[in-house]
């Protein structure tokens, strides 16, 4: 699997939007539950910051995150609510609970 980690800053003004965005981009998930993702949105205590976690299987033919219409729709005007513009981050998972 490929995990990739991104970690940004919104303006205030801008962090229950994007909080909203990331909620469609979950319920989506839930209708269609593709397989092969395993995916995880933090939002800091500071209220500004947000941590997302995705790691997919690099088998698939189609990413299962970025090609749904919610996500592009999340990540279409992200660099306009940052403050801090996202930092994408490549990586491997050495443990996960629950498996």
């Amino acid at each position: 699997m490929k995990t990739t980690v991104v970690r940004y800053k919104t303006f205030p003004q801008h962090a229950d939007e994007n909080a909203a965005l990331i909620d469609q981009v979950f319920l989506a998930l839930q209708r269609r539950q593709p397989e092969g993702l395993h995916y995880q949105s933090v939002r800091g205590a500071d209220g500004v910051t947000f941590t997302h976690i995705a790691s997919v299987d690099e088998a698939l033919a189609e990413h299962p995150l970025t090609s749904l219409p919610e996500f592009k729709a999340f990540v279409a005007g992200i660099r306009d609510r940052c403050i801090e513009p996202p930092e994408q981050l490549q990586g491997m998972v050495l443990g996960s609970y629950p498996g």
